[in-house]
């Protein structure tokens, strides 16, 4: 939404089986000549080009932007998925993902900030239970999840990589679900995807701040694989 960079968005899934998500990376300050952060997930949605080499493509220019991650997924039912990340603050190299449950927050994936390492345990219990769920009770209970508002201190690591823009609202920031004054958690997103391809994505966007008034939507499609 901001001037000039309006337009992207921090994540996505196109019926071509492409996902992308995206999170900014906690910085002190922000450089308001870097590139639109927002325009990373779209762009790999609507271009021909598989999740690693877009990144490899990306990592090129990557100091032009504020800090990032972005992680890409391409389903496919004959070359099988494959999940990819790059940070651009991590100097390291684009990468596929082994299989597995990972936690990503506004520092590189897997940066073990006790925020991640509590929503971690609680979304890997809520798949260890998933068999047993419906898709629309499975989205829900991941919802739960992301609606938990426990504050997850002392945040000495969050405090150290945020500095003077997070030491006003650490208490709040270090919960999964944000609620402040001054910067808070608008929208949360499920996407479940079948063995079959079957997609459905679920978004819940809060209407005003400081309430618990939500606005759900789902769709549901079949990727083209």
């Amino acid at each position: 939404m901001e001037k000039g960079k309006e337009g992207g968005t921090w994540l996505g899934i196109s019926k071509k089986g492409k996902c992308a998500a995206l999170t900014n990376y906690l910085q002190p300050s922000s450089n308001a000549e870097g590139l639109g952060r927002g325009f990373l997930v779209p762009n790999f949605l609507t271009q021909d080009i598989d999740g690693l080499s877009y990144l490899k493509k990306i990592s090129l220019e990557g100091h032009l932007y504020n800090g990032f991650n972005l992680l890409t997924a391409d389903f496919s039912s004959t070359k099988g998925d494959m999940m990819c990340y790059y940070g651009n603050k991590s100097h390291e190299e684009p990468r596929v993902l082994d299989p597995g449950i990972y936690g990503l927050c506004n520092s590189l994936l897997e940066t073990p900030w006790k925020k991640l390492v509590h929503g971690k345990k609680l979304f890997t219990e809520t798949i260890q239970k998933s068999c047993s769920l419906s898709p629309k009770n499975l989205t829900q209970e991941l919802l739960n999840v992301m609606s938990n508002e426990e504050n997850q201190l002392p945040a000495a690591d969050i405090e150290e990589q945020g500095q003077d823009f997070i030491r006003p609202i650490l208490k709040e920031f270090s919960a999964l679900f944000i609620r402040s004054p001054l910067y808070g958690t608008r929208t949360s997103t499920i996407i479940l995807v079948d063995a079959e391809g079957h997609v459905t994505f679920t978004e819940r966007c809060l209407l005003k701040p400081g309430t618990s008034q939500w606005k759900l939507s789902s769709y549901q499609f079949d990727l083209q694989m």
